[in-house]
């Protein structure tokens, strides 16, 4: 059963056109994260990558703000991770460490799909949800919308993704300032520097660009897209010399002249190309 087809707790999903949307539907809890969330999340978004689902995926959200981050409830009154804890301080913080890892993997999926995968924010982007959407590809926002690095406003140090994405997104006098003071960004500041690519003026008219937008790159070449995503994570990740070294080792094993050629004849022929999906991925043998 796909995604689509499954009841989450926390998400809505529906592919149409090679576009996945998946819409956080918990707006009277300020679609806050649950244990369901950390769940659902990856499973969704890993089912779609994986099956070649769809060429893009938008994650949107209800009600007045996107998402509130952790809910409170998680952590139990002794963090997150506070299962199963023994005696021993050492062995505890151990099997912490792994559960953390867990933890920015739930968030890693969205930057490791081999699809694009673009946030569509409004109202309040708080505490992990701007670990979640540091991880996406492309960000628009609302005019009402607002980031806050909330963790240092609990006692925290944000640890689910926010700095290691947040400082390659915008200069990294802006990260230390929201990490160390906690206050808000709006979203016109947030266009500024990079953070949002573009400002909408309304929540509808904000997820109707982001779905617009993935519907223009679901017509691209699938190749051609996830070859680019590959190497601007790699760009992002290592040396210029590694990446052009990379880029070329890519260009050798998967420089595709049949896509290339549908791209002209259609283009000559004044219709849009017609591309196969991606290949579903093997998991087994």
């Amino acid at each position: 059963m796909s995604a689509a087809d499954t009841t989450w707790t926390c998400f809505n999903v529906t592919i149409e056109d090679g576009v996945a949307h998946i819409q956080l539907k918990r707006p009277e809890a300020m679609n806050s994260m649950i244990r369901e969330f950390w769940n659902e999340l990856p499973a969704i978004v890993k089912d779609i990558d994986d099956n070649a689902r769809a060429r893009a995926i938008v994650i949107s959200s209800t009600g007045k703000h996107f998402c509130a981050g952790m809910d409170l409830a998680v952590f139990g009154g002794g963090g997150s991770t506070s299962t199963h804890q023994t005696t021993d301080r050492w062995l505890n913080a151990e099997a912490q460490r792994h559960h953390i890892l867990w933890l920015q993997n739930c968030f890693g999926c969205l930057d490791e799909a081999r699809v694009p995968v673009i946030a569509a924010i409004q109202g309040g982007c708080i505490g992990g949800a701007v670990d979640m959407t540091s991880a996406c590809d492309i960000r628009y926002a609302s005019a009402d919308a607002f980031f806050c690095i909330q963790e240092i406003n609990i006692g925290m140090t944000a640890d689910v993704g926010t700095f290691p994405r947040l400082c390659k997104i915008i200069p990294e006098g802006w990260v230390r300032e929201m990490a160390y003071t906690g206050r808000r960004m709006p979203a016109l500041k947030a266009k500024e520097i990079g953070w949002v690519n573009e400002v909408l003026a309304t929540h509808e008219e904000c997820v109707a660009h982001a779905l617009a937008t993935a519907r223009e790159i679901a017509g691209k070449a699938p190749l051609a897209v996830t070859g680019s995503k590959v190497m601007i994570n790699y760009a992002r990740d290592h040396t210029i010399k590694d990446g052009l070294d990379y880029i070329a080792v890519w260009q050798t094993g998967m420089f595709a002249g049949p896509h290339m050629g549908e791209a002209f004849k259609a283009k000559a022929e004044k219709r849009d190309p017609v591309f196969q999906d991606l290949q579903p991925l093997r998991h087994e043998m």
